[in-house]
């Protein structure tokens, strides 16, 4: 462990920042990637780091809570899904802002810009966030092992910490095998998802309905948790610290019109991919309205449990292994997101390197033994319920990551010409003040305080 040798000070490091910028993040795949100079082959060299930041929002974690809520209130919490999926794409274009216009990631920015006494406790936020992330992809991952290959729990728990020296692997080869990678699981997970829609034959005058908004969501207790639940799954804190690095992975110039054009490819990118993440979170939910809700199951949240039942629901023997195929896909993309921003999220506030491989240990080995305690303790009824407990955990923790990032890109001395433009710093922030009063309406209710 050696502290990071900080970089030549930028010019505009008195103008809003503490202090000058350090090391860049991920540097050892930082302007990594070559952009040629016009055309389709610039836009597609953009490609891939949206997808990346993708695959945390239709991890196992999110598959728990929809399944939960597709059971037992039907298409209602659709509009969850789609709102928080406008959520996100705001907020991930502000990540890629943050990194086109400061060169900093979120993790940088708040070491940059605030007192420690401040920054410390974000930091340790943050890994809390990225232990909860972690503690859904190993139970994920663990899940689809024993559904595809009969792994018991416990075993495919500690198989999990193996995946490390996968991205390891893929990492040394370069940055957009690890994007490759990424991508072809995504295609996987699409491709099981359509199939196994197609066999639900969903109400899909419902499906449209499920879209529209609803008060029900906020007065009815059960409904808000699960939609804090989809919601944290959703918009996740790593997300942020994790784009506004490997965003930086691109050799863009550093004029003026250069980064606004590097902007502009990567939040389309961003938009582009975070699209498709709807679409695949919209079939978990839907999936499970139609199968288990019309059937009666409104109880179903098991991962599990959807496995077994959905083979004689939809009345294929393909549907079981299809579910399984794409839950361990999910599992292992959103493994190589949650190791890589908590590198990240470690460099950033703290100035310190480990090696890869400690790093991701280390993250894995957090989140292996709560998972592993709770599967030997209580079973695939534990798992589950610790499942949708850390989405809402990674709610909770939100506004800590999404506060800091608005401030940061609507701040003209911080980001200059590329500050965010007021109509999108007025949606940023008032998407930043319903994610606090969701919370607190969450607490107020959790503890009987309403």
């Amino acid at each position: 462990m050696s502290p990071l040798q900080p970089s030549e000070t930028e010019p505009d490091a008195a103008n809003g920042w503490r202090q000058a910028r350090g090391t860049a993040p991920l540097s050892e795949v930082h302007r990594s990637v070559p952009v040629p100079k016009g055309g389709w082959r610039k836009v597609l060299a953009f490609l891939g780091p949206g997808y990346m930041v993708a695959v945390g929002y239709m991890d196992p974690g999110n598959w728990a809570t929809s399944l939960a809520g597709g059971s037992q209130f039907g298409y209602t919490l659709l509009t969850v899904a789609l709102i928080s999926n406008i959520m996100a794409i705001v907020l991930q274009s502000l990540s890629a802002r943050l990194a086109v216009a400061s060169g900093r990631d979120l993790a940088q920015a708040c070491r940059d810009a605030y007192p420690k006494w401040v920054a410390v406790p974000l930091w340790i936020l943050a890994e809390l966030a990225i232990v909860a992330t972690d503690i859904a992809e190993v139970i994920g991952t663990a899940i689809g092992l024993n559904l595809l290959f009969g792994i018991p729990l416990e075993l495919g728990v500690l198989i999990t910490a193996l995946d490390v020296f996968l991205i390891l692997w893929l990492q040394n080869r370069g940055f957009r095998w690890l994007e490759a990678f990424v991508i072809v699981l995504l295609g996987v997970i699409a491709v099981a998802f359509i199939i196994q829609i197609a066999m639900a034959d969903p109400d899909w005058r419902a499906v449209i309905v499920g879209f529209a908004p609803t008060v029900e969501i906020v007065r009815n207790p059960e409904m808000l948790y699960l939609a804090l639940g989809i919601l944290g799954a959703t918009v996740m804190p790593h997300n942020l610290y994790l784009h506004s690095a490997i965003v930086q992975t691109r050799a863009w110039g550093d004029s003026l019109p250069e980064r606004r054009e590097a902007l502009k490819l990567a939040t389309l990118d961003s938009t582009i991919a975070l699209m498709f993440a709807l679409c695949i979170n919209a079939s978990i939910l839907i999936l499970a309205a139609a199968s288990f809700h019309a059937s009666g199951q409104t109880g179903v949240a098991e991962l599990g449990e959807a496995h077994v039942l959905i083979g004689p629901l939809l009345g294929s023997t393909a549907a079981p292994a299809l579910f399984a195929i794409a839950l361990l896909a999910c599992g292992l993309n959103s493994t190589v997101t949650a190791t890589l921003a908590g590198q990240i999220v470690m460099e950033g506030f703290l100035q310190m390197r480990l090696t890869p491989v400690v790093r991701r240990m280390i993250t894995r080995g957090l989140a292996i033994i709560p998972a592993a305690a709770v599967t030997i303790l209580y079973g695939s009824q534990g798992t589950a319920e610790l499942l949708i407990l850390t989405q809402v955990v990674l709610s909770l923790q939100l506004s800590f990551a999404v506060i800091p990032l608005v401030s940061f890109t609507t701040n003209r001395a911080k980001m200059g010409a590329l500050v965010a433009p007021i109509w999108l710093a007025g949606l940023a922030w008032v998407i930043a003040a319903a994610i606090v009063v969701l919370n607190v309406k969450l607490l107020v209710d959790f503890f009987g305080l309403g």
